[in-house]
């Protein structure tokens, strides 16, 4: 079985710069074996943002892979802060925002980019924990998406 980092290697996965604060709040929190991740945006690897609301600006697989990228600069957030994913046991939490026209009802399949991505990296059955996928009526600078998680560390 491959660790977390060489699941990362094997998949060829390049991260964009760990994202700064936009506000007063730590990006990453470690409270005993818990660790929490604030809310991340759709940071890409030339740390510019994806912009537009899905159904809008976006269509749903350009949502998920929004999505995706968020997972992405979640992961630079852990490596930057613990050195390396095999520290990370297992996602226990993943709560995902959607910035979505009125009527959109998709939210969940948008946030599997960012699960799928986790269960790539840790997978089945520590890489899933529970979630969830909400609609909001605008996200920061115009991010398609966010999302927020929590992981138990080893």
């Amino acid at each position: 079985m491959l660790t977390p980092e060489e699941q990362f290697a094997r998949l060829s996965l390049v991260l964009p710069p760990p994202p700064k604060p936009l506000g007063v709040y730590k990006p990453f929190l470690k409270i005993g074996n818990q660790i929490y991740v604030s809310g991340h945006g759709t940071v890409k690897n030339d740390g510019s943002l994806i912009i537009g609301r899905v159904g809008d600006d976006l269509t749903v697989e350009e949502g998920k892979l929004a999505a995706r990228q968020v997972g992405l600069a979640i992961l630079s957030t852990l490596r930057s802060n613990l050195g390396s994913l095999n520290e990370i046991k297992r996602v226990v939490k993943v709560l995902g925002m959607v910035n979505a026209v009125p009527g959109f009802g998709r939210h969940p399949y948008v946030i599997n980019g960012c699960s799928e991505l986790f269960a790539q990296i840790w997978g089945d059955e520590n890489g899933v924990g529970v979630r969830s996928a909400v609609g909001m009526g605008s996200l920061p600078d115009n991010i398609p998406v966010e999302i927020e998680a929590l992981f138990e560390s080893i």
